[in-house]
């Protein structure tokens, strides 16, 4: 078994994607009161992105059972 195999549906994709944007967003609007904070929900973004674009989750790969 691959480590990277889909494990998520459509509607968790669509969840993670959504998600992902809304922490770009508000890494756009926290950069200019604390940049440390801009970054990591940059990354949060990317990661929930890649995710999202992969259709795998690193809970549900670990064994926890997420809703969508």
């Amino acid at each position: 078994m691959k480590f990277f195999t889909p494990n998520i549906a459509v509607r968790g994709r669509l969840v993670r994607a959504i998600g992902g944007f809304v922490f770009l967003v508000g890494a756009l609007l926290i950069f200019p009161h604390s940049r440390v904070a801009a970054v990591a929900f940059c990354f949060a973004a990317g990661f929930m992105l890649f995710e999202a674009a992969r259709g795998w989750c690193v809970a549900r790969a670990c064994g926890i059972k997420t809703p969508f």
